[in-house]
């Protein structure tokens, strides 16, 4: 094999190692995950590939649903209140799908129980903290993933 082939073979070796690690980067420096297991009723947030908060969270009782995924947020809301259902407060929220949001819930005692109509309840202070972390590295930054 001539030296200028092996230096191609080598070149293109080095390059394909290279688009690898890359392509398996998980996350950029300002990106944000948040992934939400149903059967733990846990979210797990990352902030530039780096974990950063675990929180109990509350997803869907029996007979109503958490859609399972991967999301953007949609829209961000600080102040909001459910026009299904009786007006309940739903501070800091996250929509991803239609009008299932992770937003704060007041009923804290729940948390880590599946009682929601099928947005995903979190304690204020992480509500607050999620909302400005989304609101920091935009929505477009933001991966959700929900996992039964």
């Amino acid at each position: 094999m001539s030296a200028f082939r092996k230096w191609t073979a080598s070149f293109f070796l080095i390059v394909a190692g290279a688009l690898t690690i890359l392509a398996a980067e998980p996350a950029t420096a300002g990106s944000v995950s948040v992934r939400i297991d149903i059967s733990e009723q846990r979210m797990h947030v990352s902030v530039g590939g780096r974990p950063a908060y675990t929180w109990k969270v509350s997803t869907a009782r029996r007979g109503y649903r958490t859609p399972i995924g991967n999301f953007r947020p949609k829209r961000l809301e600080r102040t909001w209140y459910s026009t299904r259902y009786n007006g309940s407060p739903m501070p800091n929220s996250i929509f991803f799908y239609g009008g299932y949001a992770i937003h704060g819930t007041y009923e804290v005692r729940n948390l880590g129980r599946p009682v929601s109509h099928g947005c995903v309840r979190l304690a204020p202070q992480n509500a607050r903290t999620l909302f400005d972390l989304v609101l920091k590295h935009g929505r477009g930054s933001t991966l959700i993933t929900v996992v039964r």
